[in-house]
């Protein structure tokens, strides 16, 4: 009875929030227990309880009169599950345990209990890695092998597979992980040639799974990339589970051998996107919960619509702003955080338009007389358009003086480039990644 009448309110609860607030609040909650004392329910972590208690309260105990429930209180309760959303409500209180637990010896040290599936924020960007990586989490080995996540700078795919790994350490503890930077097994490979060092092959090829974040870091070294490719068919060969990140997709890695790019593409190939306007909301409103702050919706606004692409510089920004706060002892509000994205958005003095444009032809390697000239070539006209863009974006440049800058007379070409770019960057990877790394030069 009080399952079916939860379901009933979850129903109504969902068309009335954010796609990503009912993803993250309520999907993995359930009504436990409902007396004429108490209803109890069950929510999955610390960030839940205190959003339903603080942010909800009232929606829900209106949906359960609603429904024919009138307790006379309503209980929160986490529901434990596994051993890292347990490290998670810990660390949210600050709460200490009274003996820490010993890894196991199988598990690679360098991989954090503190990335799990528990804390991490599912959105539209993101949902299909999440999902892949949750199946992973429950039978490595069977499926989605390999399983290549790709996406920009700060978008959590690091969180995201240190979160398989502290999944199959729970659901396998059998399992032998090996999760490192591409940067270490590139070293570790040299050392073990440079001073005849035993066992690494041995080590990697021995793995249950194997994870490896920053693959595209291999491209360009010709006898690692040997080495890894018979570590990879070792491990797909035996169903060993192989999981690898990068920031571009196999087929955009320069300089990567055409028979790794197809293993890399065996699998499932998966791109996280920078996160929606509700996605950022929410992780902000998580982070702030794990700092024991609820935010208003107002202030929480501010920050988000701010900070679009990059999560890592989201929450960086929220901690700056709770530091502030506590240190002058105020409320966080909407002119302090206000006052905080404008010191950040600030513009360098540095940036011209001449700048933009040379900082975009240096990019794709094309010369800066070529991208000003009137020649039509497709390897011309791209970052001609991407140029265009940017000096909208960047400076905020009329369509004419866009046009002129770039030795065009009709300013409608610039419009229509200027719009052809901003619908590439929602669903094209290479061209999204292009206009952040030109960004990341012009404000580096």
């Amino acid at each position: 009875m009080d399952e079916g009448i939860w379901r009933a309110i979850l129903a109504e609860i969902e068309v009335s929030v954010s796609r990503a607030s009912f993803i993250t609040w309520f999907r993995n909650t359930t009504l436990a227990e409902s007396t004429d004392d108490v209803a109890t329910i069950k929510v999955p972590n610390i960030f839940a309880k205190q959003q339903l208690e603080v942010k909800y309260a009232d929606t829900i105990k209106g949906l359960l009169e609603k429904h024919g429930l009138k307790p006379k209180r309503i209980v929160y309760s986490i529901a434990t599950t596994s051993p890292s959303s347990q490290k998670s409500e810990s660390v949210a209180t600050q709460a200490q345990t009274a003996q820490a637990t010993k890894p196991r010896p199988n598990a690679a040290p360098v991989i954090n209990e503190k990335y799990n599936f528990e804390n991490f924020i599912v959105g539209s960007g993101n949902e299909f890695a999440y999902a892949a990586c949750q199946a992973i989490a429950q039978n490595p080995g069977t499926k989605y092998n390999p399983l290549f996540i790709y996406g920009g700078v700060g978008l959590g795919k690091t969180h995201l597979i240190q979160a398989v790994g502290n999944g199959i350490k729970t659901n396998h503890p059998e399992s032998r992980i090996v999760y490192v930077s591409t940067e270490t097994f590139v070293n570790e490979f040299l050392d073990s040639i440079r001073f005849k060092k035993q066992g690494f092959a041995d080590r990697y090829r021995s793995a249950d799974v194997l994870i490896i974040d920053d693959i595209q870091f291999i491209a360009g070294k010709e006898k690692t990339q040997e080495e890894f490719f018979h570590t990879f068919n070792a491990l797909h060969q035996a169903n060993k589970q192989i999981i690898l990140t990068s920031d571009k997709p196999p087929k955009a890695i320069p300089t990567l051998e055409e028979r790794l790019r197809s293993r890399f593409e065996w699998g499932m190939a998966i791109d996280i996107q920078p996160p929606d306007l509700e996605t950022r909301q929410a992780i902000l409103q998580a982070k702030a919960s794990s700092h024991g702050v609820i935010l208003r919706d107002e202030v929480i606004d501010v920050l988000a619509k701010a900070i679009q692409t990059n999560i890592r510089e989201l929450e960086g920004s929220l901690n700056q702003l709770l530091a502030f706060c506590e240190l002058r002892n105020i409320e966080p509000d909407i002119a302090t955080a206000q006052a905080l994205i404008k010191g950040k958005q600030t513009r360098p003095r540095h940036l011209t338009p001449k700048g933009i444009v040379e900082k975009t032809a240096s990019h794709f390697d094309i010369p800066f007389s070529d991208i000003v000239s009137a020649k039509r070539d497709k390897d011309i006209v791209t970052p001609r358009q991407v140029a265009m863009y940017l000096l909208r974006s960047e400076l905020h440049m009329s369509f004419p003086k866009i046009a002129t800058e770039l030795g065009r007379k009709d300013h409608t070409t610039a419009i229509h480039s200027v719009d052809k770019v901003e619908s590439l960057i929602g669903h094209d990877f290479v061209m999204r990644q292009h206009v952040q790394e030109i960004r990341e030069k012009l404000h580096g």
